[in-house]
């Protein structure tokens, strides 16, 4: 008699040669000269390359011009060994500039090596703890948006190991999850969310803990780099946030948010924040109705998870090993069924269309969407009085299975 066919271990092979996959890429084009020097051993120009700068021009006393953009672009050019265009602006807060000036202390290839393997580190390790599984962070770094990452030397395992470790300690460490989340502020618009639902929830302890760590970081920058560079800073993000998500700049196809498709679709200006608007609306009242219900924590914290790349218009490819951390928790609540397996198959899908060039076009959010699906249908199956049998989605189930 023939053994059923094992979704499990089938997903674990695939994710296993998925991950493998991408490290070779990105050895055979450090090889080619292809990732992060070229082949006369000059930086190749990438996002990295404003971090490397940043922290250098940081480290000869000169903070603030890393927010003014012509100045930060000489530094670039410096760095790079030749003048190009592009937008490659430093648009973090000041206290981010500790870690630029300490990568900077190492010759750049160094640097970028040094950066990718530290923070793949934590995000790797925080997705295994989510889920209590060995394999998680091998699955996890199957996501295309993990070689992406790489790829350009930017900060999304970083943003993704800090959400996951606020809410891996929430219940438990309050203060220590509050800690990470006044981390997360390096990148304010994903923790728009979270005051929301630790006020709700009535978490306080993560929440005071949150804002001392937030102003002990803005208090710091200001001894260490003067209030001149605050001031800069403070002057500079109107620009950015005009330039970015105004003007478009840095180009609609790669702004992975609802606002982002609906202006590579031609919507205007005004009719994309509307839009946008009306998903962070939905998402805040969507996990104040799902963090007032008597649910499993598990998933209320990946639909926050999720939310936070929904709530924001500023998102882009390498935001998304994010997504790893609902589905860590989800898994982490029970393992997958066949459905679910198609269900991160097709958010997989979606990313990998975007990565490898199928459909240059904002794929983000069709990716996050199907893991909201995928958490509305656990809701779903575990207030099953709550949901008509004739659901459409239990037909849709019965074909798949």
């Amino acid at each position: 008699m023939a053994k059923p066919f094992d979704f499990r271990k089938f997903a674990a092979t695939l994710s296993c040669g998925i991950a493998l996959a991408w490290a070779a890429c990105l050895a055979m084009m450090f090889r080619q000269g292809t990732w992060i020097l070229d082949g006369k051993g000059q930086p190749i120009v990438t996002d990295f390359i404003e971090v490397w700068a940043a922290g250098r021009t940081t480290l000869h006393g000169a903070a603030a011009s890393t927010y003014d953009p012509k100045l930060h672009h000489a530094a670039q050019v410096a760095v790079a060994g030749h003048a190009f265009h592009g937008f490659l602006w430093w648009h973090y807060p000041p206290f981010v500039l500790f870690a630029a000036m300490l990568l900077a202390l190492l010759p750049y290839a160094v640097s970028f090596f040094v950066w990718v393997a530290a923070t793949l580190a934590p995000y790797a390790i925080t997705i295994s703890l989510l889920a209590r599984s060995r394999l998680a962070w091998l699955i996890a770094c199957a996501s295309p948006a993990v070689f992406i990452n790489a790829v350009a030397g930017q900060n999304g395992y970083t943003t993704a190991a800090l959400i996951g470790a606020v809410v891996l300690n929430l219940q438990a460490r309050p203060i220590l999850a509050g800690a990470f989340l006044g981390l997360l502020t390096y990148k304010p618009q994903f923790g728009l969310l979270f005051p929301l639902v630790l006020v709700v929830s009535g978490r306080w302890r993560a929440f005071w803990s949150a804002a001392a760590v937030a102003i002990s970081l803005i208090a710091a920058s200001w001894l260490a780099f003067g209030s001149t560079t605050l001031k800069a800073f403070a002057h500079f993000l109107p620009l950015a946030s005009q330039s970015l998500l105004v003007d478009g700049s840095a180009g609609w196809k790669k702004l992975q948010s609802i606002y982002g498709l609906a202006r590579c679709l031609g919507v205007s200006n005004s009719l994309a924040s509307g839009l946008q608007g009306l998903t962070f609306v939905a998402c805040a009242v969507g996990l104040l109705w799902l963090w007032r219900r008597a649910i499993s924590f598990e998933t209320k914290a990946a639909a926050l998870s999720v939310a936070t790349l929904l709530a924001t218009p500023y998102a882009y490819m390498y935001d998304f090993p994010i997504l790893a951390v609902p589905l860590a928790l989800l898994w982490r609540e029970r393992p997958f069924d066949r459905v679910e397996f198609v269900g991160i198959g097709a958010a997989g899908l979606f990313l990998s269309i975007y990565a490898f060039g199928i459909l240059v076009a904002p794929m983000g959010p069709f990716a996050a969407i199907a893991v909201v699906a995928l958490i509305a249908r656990r809701v779903v199956l575990d207030s099953p009085s709550a949901v008509p049998l004739h659901f459409p989605w239990f037909q849709i189930e019965r074909a798949i299975r």
